[in-house]
């Protein structure tokens, strides 16, 4: 499988290729999945000294690592009020210590390995009403509390000076977010695997699992014997372990890219060059890339079904953000899947006592992933406090099962589409 035909294939930092597993091979750790989780965990163990493998069933980057909104998004997709309320005082405070560390941590990535990904600091999230702006008001508290003091209101006036956009009333500027192009994030955090000593294969899908001491994963051509294992495929794992797909869905989202833009014409659309994401339940985001493009984004397909028409979906919302880019020329389209879960919180866990797996980050993976791996090293090096309090979270089934599972959840995006239509 090659990358798909999207913005970040076509701009892609050169890279040495990666082979195909031929050979029955063993190791301390092999990781399953190329993406940022699998490559985050096995940079982190190459690090601390574990042999590592790392199997790929395409290219590095190949699935939402290297396809997404480029966005370094802090938090969870359920904030920490939410946490605390359903999960009590104790985990709150746990998961609420690490909500920052996944964003700090690609910083130190991008500068300890002088990754060439376009990195651009800061984010805002745009208020469509007042009670979205009311809930970032909120968010803004939640987050001080927990330390993060790089946060600040914008009213109607100030976000105009940001955006050029009638949509917005007020918004939220994160000073610790920014944006990237995530495939060169992940081919430069695979090269440095590679400089370390890891060893990773690409067109080498895992065909079977074998649980036990060690613990083996067979591909077409090769296998795998390791002492411990890590399942990091996420959206693109399929039906290879199906106590992990049963309890999260598989979700495709649209971007959009266009020709490149004049300098002024990129400052005048945003003009300190954050990204942004608006407060929708079903949100649209977007942004300026290295060579001045709009990137626009949006959506959600449940089950992970591939749209016949991506322009007819993504381009009314674009402009209707800047109406002043009618008739703009779009290069690029593509989609790609994220995993969502029930609770929209991630799910880290144990299969076997050597048998671990992180996913379901519900769209806010390129942070939270980069932190999963550090957690998992960790639990290697014998911390698991961290990682359990992840793994304590109840991870719940979907409505119906797998057969009810897209119908029921389209349904309830039905209902929080019209929440926001209406402002309420």
């Amino acid at each position: 499988m090659e990358h798909v035909n999207s913005y970040y294939a076509a701009t892609a930092n050169e890279h040495a290729p990666w082979p195909q597993l031929t050979e029955n091979i063993q190791c301390d750790v092999c990781v399953v999945g190329g993406g940022y989780t699998g490559l985050s965990t096995a940079l982190f163990l190459c690090e601390a000294g574990f042999d590592v493998v790392l199997l790929e069933a395409g290219r590095i980057g190949f699935g939402a690592s290297g396809r997404n909104g480029g966005q370094l998004v802090n938090s969870y997709s359920r904030d920490i009020d939410v946490i605390e309320s359903r999960y009590g005082h104790d985990t709150a405070r746990m998961l609420g210590s690490m909500m920052f560390e996944g964003g700090d941590i690609i910083r130190e990535r991008i500068q300890q390995y002088d990754i060439q990904c376009d990195f651009k600091p800061g984010g805002i999230f745009a208020a469509l009403n007042s009670r979205q702006l009311h809930e970032l008001e909120s968010q803004k508290g939640n987050w001080e509390r927990y330390g993060h003091d790089g946060l600040e209101l914008l009213d109607a006036e100030r976000i105009t000076q940001e955006i050029d956009s009638k949509n917005y009333v007020g918004g939220l500027l994160d000073h610790r977010g920014g944006h990237i192009h995530p495939l060169n994030l992940a081919l430069g955090e695979a090269e440095a695997i590679r400089k370390l000593g890891g060893r990773i294969f690409e067109q080498s899908a895992v065909t079977g699992l074998k649980y036990g001491d060690p613990a083996l994963a067979t591909t077409d051509k090769g296998s795998v014997s390791a002492k411990f294992m890590v399942l990091a495929g996420n959206a693109y794992l399929g039906n290879l372990e199906p106590k992990l797909s049963a309890k999260a869905m598989p979700c495709g989202t649209q971007i959009v890219t266009t020709e490149p833009l004049s300098d002024e014409q990129a400052h005048s659309l945003i003009a300190n060059q954050y990204c942004v994401e608006d407060c929708n339940y079903l949100l649209d985001y977007y942004r300026v890339t290295g060579d001045n493009r709009l990137l626009y984004g949006g959506g959600v397909v449940y089950g992970a079904r591939d749209p016949d028409d991506i322009d007819r979906l993504v381009l009314p919302k674009l402009l209707k953000t800047f109406p002043q880019l009618e008739g703009i020329k779009v290069d690029y389209r593509w989609t790609g899947n994220f995993l969502l879960t029930l609770s929209r919180l991630p799910q880290f866990g144990r299969l076997e006592p050597n048998v671990y797996y992180m996913q379901g980050y519900s769209g806010h993976g390129v942070t939270c992933t980069h932190l999963a791996g550090r957690l998992l090293s960790e639990v290697l090096k014998g911390q698991a406090e961290r990682f359990d309090a992840f793994a304590g979270l109840p991870h719940l089934p979907f409505f119906g099962g797998r057969r009810f599972q897209v119908p029921f959840s389209a349904m309830g995006a039905v209902y929080y589409s019209l929440r926001d239509k209406l402002g309420v």
